[in-house]
């Protein structure tokens, strides 16, 4: 064979190889195409189209909903599971765990909210983008937090995912459409509002720390406002995560929560007031005094009538397990040392550190924003 020939024979075996790379090259780009594009169909949720092209998919956050992080364990992911499917994810079991019949001190506002947001539920359950998402969707709450004790709860009855869905406070001046178009955790973006992140980011001011494991479908998200000393605590699954901010006093602030998921929902399973009194302070002494009892009542020797009246009026302060609970305080709490102007909701975890003798200088190392 001549060198002609064989030189010919040599840059056919090129060329063919050449264009065999680019076709594999240009199905594989469609084929991530086509992923994205039914990514996109199936979730409705992911940061602007500027910021991702179309072949590139959205982040697994905004995509895979939070697992494992449920109030009980009787609608395990084993047993209800999540279906994936066009229209999202959904839960087969609605589980109803850690919802009690009582008063509710406030509902959401039906008319402080955004426009892609539903209510039901005697207006206690908010239900965002209920057939897609093309934004940030907020709600207030209907009262304002005025001066006392705050306490609510909010269960997440769907699937948690997406860019954000956050609990938090948030006064009157929280535009609620001003993100309708765009993805973004909305409470904490400014000065007005502080946000906890499905994620565990704290967010105010429009910046953002470590501050928790995330939580699912199925947690119960624990929210105390004291207005009287001024701090905002939150809790997860009725174990304290920590305190959050404070020197609150004087502020105008209303409950509020927020998601950029489509089909996500998020329920009012408790909203309780009780003013600042000497019978709160003694029944959060109580507490303190009995930090392992999950029924503080129930091991209390008191009158059937003084029973259900604390049961009725200050039960949520009884029931619930102090800071450091979920962090591993250092050591054995002393409730005894605790200051009397220490805020009850963080005296556990400061009297483990040791940090007693300078109640607002820790509040000062715990807390991010003072």
């Amino acid at each position: 064979m001549s060198r002609r020939s064989r030189n010919s024979r040599a840059w056919r075996y090129v060329w063919s190889g050449i264009r065999r790379d680019a076709d594999a090259r240009a199905l594989g780009l469609a084929s991530e195409t086509e992923d994205w594009r039914y990514e996109r169909l199936q979730y409705s949720d992911s940061d602007s189209e500027a910021d991702f092209p179309a072949v590139v998919a959205p982040p697994l956050p905004s995509a895979v909903p939070v697992t494992g992080e449920s109030y009980c364990g009787c609608d395990s992911l084993a047993e209800s599971g999540y279906t994936p499917c066009p229209r999202g994810f959904h839960r087969v079991r609605d589980c109803h765990c850690g919802e009690d019949d009582q008063d509710f001190d406030w509902v959401w506002d039906d008319s402080s909210r955004s426009t892609a947001t539903l209510l039901s539920c005697d207006n206690r359950k908010v239900n965002f983008h209920t057939e897609y998402s093309c934004g940030t969707a907020a709600i207030r709450g209907a009262r304002e937090l005025a001066e006392g004790q705050h306490f609510w709860e909010i269960k997440m009855t769907s699937p948690v995912y997406g860019t954000d869905m956050m609990v938090g406070i948030g006064t009157s001046d929280v535009n609620l459409d001003k993100y309708r178009h765009s993805f973004c955790s909305l409470l904490g973006k400014d000065e007005d509002s502080w946000g906890l992140s499905y994620t565990g980011l704290l967010h105010h001011k429009g910046d953002k720390v470590n501050f928790s494991s995330r939580f699912g479908q199925g947690s119960i998200i624990g929210v105390h406002l004291d207005t009287w000393h001024g701090t905002l605590t939150f809790f997860k699954n009725r174990k304290c995560i920590g305190v959050a901010a404070t020197e609150l006093q004087n502020k105008r602030l209303f409950p509020m929560a927020c998601s950029t998921a489509a089909k996500s929902s998020m329920k009012v399973i408790r909203s309780c007031f009780a003013p600042t009194s000497l019978q709160y302070l003694c029944c959060a002494r109580l507490r303190q005094l009995l930090p392992d009892c999950t029924d503080t009542l129930s091991v209390l020797p008191l009158p059937p009538g003084l029973r259900h009246l604390l049961h009725t009026k200050l039960g949520w302060v009884l029931s619930l397990n102090g800071c450091g609970s979920e962090e591993g305080a250092d050591g054995p709490e002393r409730p005894a040392a605790s200051p009397p102007g220490t805020p009850a909701a963080c005296r556990s975890l400061c009297d483990s550190k040791g940090c007693c003798s300078n109640p607002e200088a820790y509040q000062r190392k715990r807390c991010r924003w003072t």
